[in-house]
Formats: structure tokens, C-alpha cells, sequence
């Protein structure tokens, strides 16, 4: 019989990139030492251009001394994957879980990952999918909706996906986002042309798609105010059932 397993949610709103990767980096940590169950972080970001790994800064297209007249920080970072933009209106997911626990390889992880954008994106009547090979992410049509740049360390994940609800999108004229030249960048609220509802309810349509997707029974939600705190244990409600969100369909 399968065992039922639970994901714990932090909810965090609008937080700091490097506040968020030191958070992360705590977290893997005490999810190898078995200290935390698989968790994942829903927040946005402030405006922020972030490299992987690979370091190509040849695709930020402006002088790094013109990113402040923007508003715009940028990080390097050991994940995968290219240059990206992360911003308000967007949608951000740090899945902090043990691969092995669940049976994953990594392919099979970037897979769910995507998977779990292109099951928001048809709440809303889009057909999404995965890119062409070397084209990691969720695409409509030629344009690309969502990102992905992952990293694993001794089978315990961080960094993860990003959807595009209603960001600026001038901020990703000034990349070549994630190193992909002549395709466009486009939202939910483009592609879907109509009103969309509050970014809590988008989020909360994601991180349930995410559960679902990869096997979570229940969700516990973190209280905010718990979060960044090493005393404070609070639980803010358990949902009997994640799939529950991924599967109404927003008229």
C-alpha cells in the first residue's frame, strides 16, 4: 500500500533573492540531516536577474552599472540552466525534497516540474508544453510562459520554477532569456488576455499542481510568521486533499 506523505508549504510573499538562497541553503541542510519532511517555498521575488552556474553573463544585454537605474539586482547562483529574470507577478516555487525518497532521477524531476506549469497553465484553456531539447521550460506556442533551473545535492533539490502570471515583461528584453535567442517571453495574463485572479490564488493553484504531481496526500501550510524564525514551529492548517486546487478549472 502506498504511504501517504505530506509537503510542507512556506508562503512567504515578496522576499529578498539572496535572502531566499541563504534560507534554501538552511534547508537543504537540515533536509539531509532528516531535521525538516520535503518542503517547498512559494514566494516572489523583487526585481532580480540570476545566472546559473555556467556564468553567461554575455546574455545580460545592459552593463551591470545600468541595472540599479532599473530597479533590477543581480546574483550569480550554482543552479542549472541560464540566465533568468525573477520579478513581482510571477510565481516561484524552491522545492526542497529528497529525490530518492519518491524514485526520481533528475530528467524525471525537470519533467514533473514542467509538468506541474503546464497543468496551471490549462486552469486557465492554455496549451502549454514542455521546449525542444536544450529548451528547458513551458512554452505557448514559441513563446516561453515558464523556467526552470534546478540543483541537487546529494539527492535533495533546491532552486526550481518560476511562472510568468503578469510580470513586467520589459525586464526580459534587457537578457536572452535562459541563453534561448529569437523566442519571446509572454504570461498568463497575455496569453489568456482577460482578468486574472489575485497572484495568492495563481500560487496556491501551482503549489497544489506540484503536490499532485508528485505524490503529496496533504499540504502543510507554514504561518508566515514562523518562517524565518529557528523557535517557532507553528503549523497554519493542514488540507486533506492537494489535488483539490489543481483540478478546478478557472472560468
Amino acid at each position: 500500500m502506498r504511504s501517504l506523505r505530506s509537503l510542507q508549504v512556506w508562503k512567504l510573499g515578496t522576499v529578498n533573492y539572496l535572502e531566499a538562497l541563504k534560507l534554501q541553503e538552511k534547508l537543504v541542510s537540515d533536509r539531509k540531516a532528516h531535521k525538516i519532511p520535503d518542503t517547498l517555498l512559494s514566494l516572489q521575488h523583487p526585481p532580480t536577474y540570476t545566472l546559473g552556474k555556467r556564468r553567461t553573463d554575455h546574455n545580460l544585454l545592459i552593463p551591470t552599472s545600468q541595472l540599479q537605474k532599473i530597479g533590477a539586482e543581480l546574483h550569480y547562483t550554482q543552479r542549472g540552466g541560464d540566465i533568468t529574470y525573477h520579478g513581482p507577478h510571477q510565481a516561484v516555487l524552491y522545492p526542497i525534497i529528497a529525490l530518492r525518497d519518491i524514485g526520481l532521477g533528475a530528467r524525471n524531476y525537470v519533467e514533473k516540474l514542467e509538468l506541474t506549469m503546464i497543468e496551471l497553465a490549462s486552469l486557465y484553456g492554455l496549451k502549454a508544453c514542455a521546449g525542444q531539447k536544450g529548451e528547458t521550460g513551458v512554452w505557448v506556442g514559441d513563446r516561453k510562459i515558464g523556467a526552470i533551473g534546478v540543483r541537487i545535492s546529494s539527492g535533495i533539490t533546491s532552486h526550481g520554477l518560476a511562472f510568468n502570471i503578469d510580470p513586467d515583461l520589459n525586464y526580459f528584453k534587457h537578457i536572452v532569456p535562459c541563453g534561448i535567442v529569437d523566442k519571446e517571453v509572454t504570461s498568463l495574463r497575455r496569453e489568456t488576455g482577460t482578468v486574472l485572479p489575485s497572484d495568492e490564488v495563481v500560487h496556491e493553484q501551482l503549489i497544489s499542481c506540484f503536490a499532485r504531481l508528485f505524490g503529496f496526500s496533504s499540504i502543510i501550510w507554514k504561518a508566515n510568521d514562523s518562517v524565518f524564525s529557528d523557535t517557532e514551529k507553528s503549523e497554519k492548517y493542514v488540507t486533506a486533499n492537494a489535488s483539490v486546487l489543481c483540478n478546478e478549472k478557472t472560468e
